[in-house]
């Protein structure tokens, strides 16, 4: 393999997610099933069978999601692997993202890392009732006034910025209420969109405090090594490879915001060019291209994408 101080790959979180979304790649690379098969081995279910044929509604369980969501990225990664001889230079995720490229860094095995965001999804979705949480997307506003707006609207209860996506792209979670009214204040501020997200959980919130809690003694448990290329985590953008220092900031990202913008930012510093997207969609190449229009960027989810992100 041959070093490649100016790639990085990237890895999509929650969302990202759609029913036969692996199958063009898999028609070009059949042991993409055998790293599903793996993975429902550890959870004993067959999540192959519903990433081809569904229900929807059992793939977007957030503790169903979260593996699909690494499997997807890891075989992903192999497609990679397989037909390049590049070794990027930085590996970062988005969220539930983290942990396919710390299994993709061998950080984690691939099996602990099924079992841990299996594990996480579930802590996630036990902190909140149903109903209880929410997120929104607020387009058009820069980060101070989403904050000002979180700020306005906070009584009692949570609401606060969870993802800083792309410059005029934020993410809020919190309790439904002041969510809802923030959507309603982010409007009158000028936002051009403010949307309710359907999703179960309102995550990088405090919310997930609790969560936090509870997965600490699965991660605690599982073996972390140093990360053989270097990862930006989302707290704080900063790239790492100390497995002590990575562990305790996977507990801090359930409930603090996922800095994607910043986490760009260092990647340009350290002088990346390209960046390739390894998972399901082109979420993040679509918010790179915001961030940073000078970066080249690529996704894989078929053989002509992989063919241009090979070229």
């Amino acid at each position: 393999m041959t070093d490649n101080t100016k790639l990085a790959i990237v890895f999509p979180g929650q969302g990202s997610q759609s029913i036969g979304m692996m199958n063009e790649l898999v028609k070009i690379e059949p042991d993409i099933k055998a790293t599903f098969d793996i993975a429902s081995d550890v959870l004993g279910y067959n999540l192959w069978a519903i990433v081809v044929d569904g229900p929807e509604s059992e793939l977007n369980k957030t503790e169903v999601t979260q593996p699909v969501l690494l499997a997807s990225a890891v075989a992903t990664w192999k497609v990679w692997q397989q037909r390049s001889s590049a070794i990027p230079a930085l590996l970062a995720g988005h969220s539930l993202g983290e942990y396919s490229a710390l299994v993709c860094a061998d950080v984690i095995s691939f099996e602990d890392g099924i079992r841990l965001v299996a594990e996480r999804g579930r802590c996630m979705q036990e902190a909140v009732p149903a109903g209880v949480g929410a997120m929104a997307a607020i387009l058009g506003l820069d980060d101070e006034q989403v904050n000002k707006v979180c700020q306005e609207v906070n009584r009692s209860e949570i609401v606060s910025a969870a993802n800083f996506n792309s410059p005029g792209q934020v993410v809020i979670a919190g309790h439904k209420d002041p969510v809802e009214r923030a959507i309603e204040e982010a409007k009158k501020a000028g936002a051009k969109r403010a949307i309710l997200l359907p999703v179960s959980v309102p995550s990088h919130c405090m919310l997930m405090r609790e969560a936090a809690d509870r997965f600490a003694e699965t991660l605690n448990n599982v073996v972390f090594n140093d990360a053989g290329i270097p990862i930006i985590q989302n707290v704080d953008a900063q790239a790492r490879t100390d497995a002590a220092e990575i562990r305790p900031l996977l507990l801090e990202q359930l409930y603090k915001p996922v800095q994607w913008v910043n986490t760009i930012k260092t990647m340009k510093t350290l002088e990346i060019e390209k960046i390739i997207e390894c998972g399901p969609g082109k979420v993040l190449a679509g918010l790179v291209k915001r961030i940073d229009r000078s970066l080249n960027i690529h996704f894989i989810q078929d053989e002509s994408s992989l063919n241009n992100a090979l070229a």
